[in-house]
């Protein structure tokens, strides 16, 4: 890669700085860095990211210079996203007096180098994890900030560029269109013929049903939001057929809006259609309207519409998922997270949310990926990359194991789920669609996450004094290749009626 940047060496001016947040030291040159005056073009910025990534199988913005972070900050809109606090500083739930002495100290800097009073920076801040959001325009802000002790990382969460010249939407994504439905995809139960999913009975869920229903487990969903059109989904039919006792609760943290300061809040209806299939997949009613049945049709749903598609791109979506992980973590009754959706690579303030919801004892599980028109040959994408989530993606239903057409696999896998026909690739679970009386096809590691978050609910449901390790090592112990670990499907496909039994 050409030569961004000469740096001008003052051999006067050697001096000892201390570099480590870990209490290590060394020495380091004290070098004066000449930058140019224009940012590099978007184009060139995404050439460096894609041909890191194809390298390494990762981007990670710490890693990057101060130009082209600079670069990417003024393709944005200016926004830089900061994670302030000493190391391990993810999130704070009691604002103590170092923890906002070291916010106000980065804030500072910021003040400082951009030359503007306090009142007129714009600014936003997140409640619980260790975030602010300013805007930047002086390339010696971010030079100054990443010299800072409190500084954990520097990301120009603005910055949507990469991968737009191409439609941005996966095979699992927004829909609203109803489908038709191939008989042989579905068999029927009381209530008058509900329908359950092929797909169940590969993992044994109905035969789990005379044993668990998922009542009294609460389940988030983060995703696109429930659909206002879809009753069996709303609280006037989430209580029908069967179902029973149960509630169904819809919120929304996804701010639409062309400007990252906004606090423009979009409202907790679908207008993707991803979020009401997942919904569908893991908690539809078991039903006397002949539709799709849920796999913990018993089971309590939180809906967040948290983003505008199943791409995290987009700033307005990282905040509303990180603010949707900051809410239920903080419900004692949600025990499972699950989240159909990600990026390709690691996104710091969903990186701290995260953490924090898994301070709070939650399970969380995140879809593996299902290929965009520009994801595809990426691996496991994030956040199901992190350790913290549970890593799910889908296979076909052939003799072998092999990944679904469209889905990611790899070492990063814990799961996988049967949800497509071998050499049939429109073989897919069918779920309620985005209006009453349609269903439709879904599919991707998207429906296999949903359907893996629905058979964790039925093994707590069971078990409900269980701790999340416990709920965890049961879906382990019922799994193909357990005690063993495949390279590339984790455990394999989970047997629903051993987890619960």
């Amino acid at each position: 890669m050409r030569r961004l940047y000469v740096k001008v060496i003052l051999l006067l001016a050697i001096t000892v700085v201390s570099c480590s947040k870990e209490d290590a030291t060394f020495q380091e040159e004290d070098i004066q860095q000449v930058f140019p005056e224009n940012p590099l073009t978007i184009e060139e910025i995404n050439a460096t990211i894609n041909a890191t990534i194809t390298n390494t199988g990762d981007f990670d913005w710490n890693a990057a210079d101060t130009h082209f972070l600079w670069s990417a900050v003024k393709h944005g809109q200016n926004l830089l996203t900061i994670g302030y606090g000493s190391e391990g500083e993810y999130f704070s739930e009691i604002r103590t007096r170092d923890i906002e002495n070291k916010k106000e100290a980065v804030l500072n800097i910021v003040l400082e180098q951009e030359g503007v009073a306090k009142e007129d920076l714009k600014l936003v801040e997140h409640e619980i994890i260790n975030v602010v959001d300013v805007y930047v325009d002086n390339i010696n802000t971010i030079i100054a900030l990443k010299k800072s002790p409190y500084v954990r990382y520097l990301e120009p969460n603005g910055y949507n560029q990469f991968g737009m010249s191409a439609t941005a939407r996966s095979s699992s994504g927004c829909s609203k269109n109803g489908e038709s439905i191939n008989t042989s995809h579905y068999t029927t139960v009381s209530p008058n013929n509900a329908q359950v999913s092929w797909h169940f009975s590969e993992h044994n869920i109905p035969q789990a049903w005379n044993l668990s229903t998922g009542s009294g487990v609460t389940i988030g969903l983060i995703d696109t939001g429930v659909s206002q059109s879809q009753s069996l989904l709303n609280s006037s039919g989430f209580n029908d057929g069967v179902s029973n006792g149960r509630f169904v609760q819809k919120y929304g943290t996804f701010i639409d809006s062309a400007w990252w300061w906004s606090s423009n809040y979009d409202g907790p209806h679908d207008k993707c259609g991803h979020g009401t299939a997942m919904a569908s997949t893991m908690a539809a009613p078991r039903n006397d309207n002949g539709m799709p049945v849920g796999v913990a049709y018993n089971s309590n749903l939180v809906a967040y519409r948290a983003t505008e598609d199943v791409l995290l791109n987009d700033y307005h979506e990282r905040k509303g998922v990180s603010a949707a992980l900051t809410q239920l973590g903080n419900r004692s009754d949600v025990k499972i997270i699950s989240m159909s959706i990600g990026y390709v690579w690691s996104i710091g303030n969903i990186k701290d949310a995260v953490k924090y919801a898994y301070s709070k004892g939650k399970l969380i599980f995140a879809a593996g990926g299902t290929s965009t028109s520009f994801t595809n040959g990426f691996g496991v994408i994030f956040p199901a990359t992190m350790s913290e989530t549970v890593a799910v993606t889908g296979v076909d239903d052939g003799s072998n194991y092999e990944r679904c057409d469209t889905c990611h696999s790899g070492s990063k896998i814990d799961f996988t789920i049967i949800m497509e026909g071998d050499n049939n690739t429109s073989k897919a679970p069918p779920v309620l669609g985005f209006y009453n009386g349609e269903r439709r096809y879904t599919g991707g590691s998207s429906v296999a996450t949903a359907t893996t978050a629905g058979i964790a609910a039925l093994v707590w449901s069971r078990y409900p004094n269980w701790s999340r390790t416990q709920v965890l090592n049961r879906l382990k112990t019922s799994s193909d290749f357990y005690p063993n670990k495949n390279g590339s499907f984790g455990y394999g496909n989970i047997d629903a009626l051993q987890a619960v039994q």
